[in-house]
């Protein structure tokens, strides 16, 4: 049975197979979308297929909304082009819960997708129009935290965005670039009203969004490109807003068990695609039960109403103090700490990770010990109990097939969030506040250990994706598996810096404690192994 024939000649197969189908009429919400589209998104990877796109589902199932979703991507063109292009923009969701249960879901909430692209005009064109709907109530994203970057951590700005500054909205080709020629649009159509929506997993995402798009508007001002008029409708919040969000939900890559499940129900074309940017996809997604997601109630065109499918709406302020509890405490820390220390000791399962005595040590110790201390109560969530959940159910499920070597993908962007956060709470203390740490400072070295390539047995193994590779591996060139003499001096710049590790370590008084750490993990073949249990 074919995906794209599940509402079709396929369906009761797909039915008798166990599998959920969407419990609306989608010929007419995708014509009601094309008429007049309420919601578009901007990054169709895994984490959008199995949450946003299952949001709208939810809603459209239940009555509460007319129209669908529209994905764009403006990274990795081959996902619509090899992926949602071949199924009519269906996908597969498989939820593993950690009961040893599955659930089969169709998803048909996505009805139109297109490519970020100019070299496609159609896709392009179609988006463009999009943007000048009044319709429109959001545009939400998952691109990354790197998609929001304007300049490099020297503070230079990018290549392809200072060639966007100079080009203007018509020419721009960075992602930032043509997502604000699209509000260009949208403003030439009348200054109409818009929430820019970020949800990716980063602090602060809607600051990031708002600045990079702020940027791109200023530069393009005055460079006499566009007009002052359309800065100063990016930064009216009654019409341009950057609302603060939480998201929580893993989706790791396609598994085969789940594919050889799938192939017995008899469902065709389930191999695996890895794109030339290296995402790995398939018709389905595998993804773990829970989900959170937190919004700041800040929409001027009037807000779909993502609450009737489990999104929470609420203020800036507790939307900080969840994200600040998930972001830098009880979730993605634990995460960061398993994923470095996953790769050095040979682990390819997350979950395998927590069957480790040392291991479940360090992540109580990044979470609870270290952690929770300067957690705020958002009193929608109760951080004790989401960290509980993370360490004794989520990360252990050994249905989710979550690796280290995906967690590891662009640690560099994530370190100065996931940590950094941490230690300015405990530095508000006072600078002796940060002589408890210990979890954290082994985590910085683990990963500088992790950078040279070479596991605890001394075999090399490849580095997960990361923009920085270039900067770090320049740094630490002279760094050797054995060798620790002159070490200090060697990384004393990456360790100095604030982009990457969210403070300078030298100024908050651990780079000592790091260097000692990583020299310890360098001795040798177990070194790794025997600096986590003296520790």
């Amino acid at each position: 049975m074919k995906l794209q024939m599940a509402e079709g000649k396929d369906r009761e197969l797909f039915e008798s197979a166990g599998y959920v189908l969407p419990a609306f009429d989608r010929a007419r919400v995708r014509e009601e979308t094309r008429k007049a589209p309420a919601w578009i998104h901007f990054g169709a990877g895994n984490i959008f297929r199995a949450f946003q796109a299952n949001v709208c589902q939810r809603l459209l199932d239940a009555g509460e909304i007319s129209t669908g979703i529209v994905a764009a991507e403006g990274f990795d063109y081959e996902i619509i082009e090899k992926l949602n292009r071949a199924v009519d923009d269906y996908s597969i969701l498989i939820t593993l819960k950690a009961d040893g249960t599955v659930e089969k879901k169709v998803i048909g909430s996505v009805v139109d997708s297109y490519v970020l692209d100019r070299a496609d005009a159609a896709s392009f064109s179609a988006l463009a129009e999009m943007f000048r709907k009044p319709s429109l109530k959001m545009a939400s994203f998952t691109i990354t935290e790197k998609g929001y970057a304007l300049k490099d951590l020297s503070g230079a700005v990018l290549p392809a965005v200072e060639k966007d500054f100079a080009a203007g909205p018509d020419m721009a080709e960075s992602y930032m670039g043509k997502v604000v020629s699209l509000l260009y649009e949208r403003f030439k159509a009348g200054e109409l009203p818009i929430a820019m929506v970020s949800m990716d997993n980063c602090s602060h995402n809607g600051d990031k969004l708002s600045a990079a798009v702020e940027g791109c508007a200023r530069a393009w001002e005055a460079a006499g490109k566009t007009e002052a008029a359309f800065t100063k409708y990016i930064c009216d919040r009654e019409k341009v807003t950057f609302p603060w969000t939480m998201i929580d939900k893993i989706t790791p890559r396609p598994h085969e068990a789940v594919t050889e499940l799938l192939k017995k129900d008899g469902v065709e074309g389930l191999d695996l695609i890895v794109t030339g940017k290296k995402t790995y996809l398939s018709q389905f997604v595998n993804a773990e039960e829970a989900e959170y997601l937190v919004i700041e109630d800040a929409f001027p065109n009037g807000r779909l109403p993502l609450d009737k499918a489990g999104v929470i709406f609420t203020d800036r302020e507790t939307v900080d103090k969840v994200e600040r509890m998930k972001v830098c405490t009880c979730l993605n820390p634990v995460h960061t700490a398993l994923a470095v220390f996953g790769c050095l000791l040979g682990y390819e399962k997350i979950s395998e990770e927590m069957k480790d005595p040392l291991l479940i040590k360090l992540a109580r110790r990044v979470g609870e010990t270290e952690g929770l201390p300067v957690v705020t109560d958002p009193g929608i969530i109760r951080p004790e109990a989401f960290l509980e959940e993370v360490l004794t159910k989520r990360i252990p499920n050994p249905f989710m097939p979550d690796t280290p070597q995906r967690i590891a993908t662009d640690t560099s962007q994530k370190i100065p969030v996931r940590f950094g956060e941490t230690l300015k709470a405990y530095l508000k203390e006072g600078p002796e506040a940060l002589d408890a740490l210990v979890a954290i400072p082994l985590v910085f070295a683990g990963w500088l250990r992790y950078l040279l390539g070479v596991d605890d047995s001394g075999k090399t193994f490849e580095l997960s994706p990361d923009p920085q590779l270039p900067y770090l591996r320049e740094i630490l060139k002279d760094v050797r598996f054995r060798e620790t003499e002159g070490l200090e001096g060697k990384i004393r710049p990456l360790l100095e810096n604030a982009a990457i590790f969210g403070v300078n370590l030298y100024e908050a008084g651990l780079a000592g404690r790091v260097t000692g750490y990583f020299a310890e993990m360098l001795a040798g073949a177990g070194a790794v192994r025997a600096t986590l249990e003296k520790i």
